[in-house]
């Protein structure tokens, strides 16, 4: 394995014990951008990777979960990890956590997959974003230039904290000593001031700009763009990064940050019985991400008709999830569809969380299609005779069926990227942190896998 050639030691998933293989042949170390959050973590990633591919600097792109193939969640300079670079590389990883009897989890072994990649292909720079928390996440074995920590909210309370203060020590666990932070404007900065001076690491925040409200003036996205902003700013002025200092303009950074991954307030036009329909596609998955998802649809669309199909995760409040929309539309406006994933929600309860209130809206507990019902709001909506827009947001689980239904052609996993990167894992385990899954009562456990 090649992961100490990137600042990082190999990866032995029982006890992450950097000293379990001889040290790799010296070479230029990768550069490496960590970021977490509660929101906007994917989409700092994406604008921080893109800026620099802009200027040049070949740099790996490590996200996570997938819209359409698995292949995405591993990139160089924007482009997915082949499936025969799949299959060179993870048959050494299985054959490592066989031969050590680790019971290593998914996404553990996608972040390994992921660094081997980067290391194979010597990458210059590596943005890399957690999967879930960022202390006891396995992407932070990484001995990375600058943690990045967008956003706090509730969210995952069962394993990362029942508080906003207890979620954000989690998130600012991916501190390193020595190193700079960068830090959204509306976090708890008690917190994030502590954990900095526990580790020694400078704390840098996000400037507050744009209007009189400054931060809260913006939408997510230009919230998102000036995190991203002083994040490389801030990158660039790090010992060893002058080489990067030198390459990156502010037209690379003007035009990455504008840029945008899929399905964050996308806009595509679909045809239904001959007319077109703007459709709008949006990973808005808690009731702060659909609240901010209101207020852009009033902003860009004031007083137009929406129709919306949803779908959720079912560790997501539902019932604020349901009253956020029921608060900008009718029920009959209202699609529900169950993603075909471990972690999905079922129509039932999201039924049952939005009470009377959900009763008009449309959905079929026999196919629970988010195709069929995607399909179904497009004829709906053109036979408005009010321009209606179909808006597509909740799980990023639903959203390559829903791209599919409205005529988006992306690569998709063939049979063998589907059996080797399942390879009697299961998605579902992405979220558990270590080699255990932590129930209710086992805090003790959390406790001890972060030691």
């Amino acid at each position: 394995m090649l992961l100490g050639q990137l600042g990082c030691p190999y990866i032995d998933y029982s006890n992450l014990d950097p000293t379990s293989t001889p040290p790799p042949p010296p070479r230029p170390r990768a550069k490496i951008i960590h970021i977490a959050g509660t929101n906007g973590k994917g989409s700092v990633a994406y604008k921080i990777a893109s800026t620099l591919t802009l200027a040049g600097v070949k740099t790996g792109l490590f996200v996570s979960p997938h819209v359409s193939s698995f292949r995405e969640r591993c990139q160089v300079d924007f482009e997915c990890i082949t499936e025969d670079e799949v299959a060179l590389h993870l048959p050494s990883i299985f054959d490592a956590c066989r031969d050590n009897d680790i019971p290593a989890t998914f996404f553990e072994i996608t972040t390994a997959l992921a660094l081997e990649y980067f290391a194979a292909r010597r990458v210059e720079a590596i943005v890399l974003e957690t999967g879930l928390g960022g202390r006891l996440d396995s992407t932070n074995i990484v001995a990375s230039d600058l943690a990045v920590v967008t956003s706090i909210g509730l969210e995952h309370t069962r394993i990362l904290g029942d508080t906003i203060e207890l979620i954000a020590k989690e998130k600012a666990g991916i501190f390193k000593e020595g190193k700079t932070a960068v830090v959204g404007v509306d976090l708890p900065m008690g917190v994030m001031e502590g954990r900095a001076e526990e580790v020694g690491c400078r704390l840098v925040r996000t400037r507050e700009r744009g209007g009189e409200g400054g931060f809260k003036d913006m939408d997510f996205d230009m919230q998102n763009g000036e995190i991203a902003r002083r994040a490389i700013e801030e990158a660039v002025k790090i010992k060893g990064w002058e080489e990067v200092r030198a390459k990156v303009t502010s037209s690379h950074m003007d035009e990455g940050l504008r840029r945008r991954p899929p399905c964050r307030y996308e806009t595509r036009t679909a045809t239904a019985n001959g007319k077109s329909i703007t459709v709008i596609l949006d990973v808005a998955h808690n009731p702060p991400a659909l609240q901010e998802l209101m207020k852009k649809l009033d902003k860009d669309h004031p007083g137009r008709k929406v129709r919306f199909v949803v779908g959720m995760s079912s560790d997501k409040d539902l019932a604020l999830c349901a009253s956020t929309i029921l608060g900008r539309v009718d029920a009959s406006q209202v699609h529900l569809v169950e993603a075909v994933h471990p972690r999905a929600a079922k129509i039932e309860d999201i039924l049952s969380a939005g009470g009377p209130g959900l009763s008009k809206c449309h959905y079929s507990l026999g196919s629970r299609g988010v195709g069929e019902q995607t399909l179904l709001a497009l004829n709906l909506a053109s036979a408005c005779p009010d321009d209606e827009i179909v808006v597509i947001c909740g799980s990023v689980f639903l959203m390559a069926s829903a791209r599919e239904a409205i005529g988006i052609v992306e690569p998709r996993d063939s049979e063998f990227i589907a059996k080797e990167a399942g390879a009697n894992l299961r998605a579902d385990l992405q979220e558990h942190f270590g080699n255990r899954i932590l129930s209710e009562d086992e805090d003790e456990k959390k406790e001890e896998l972060g030691r």
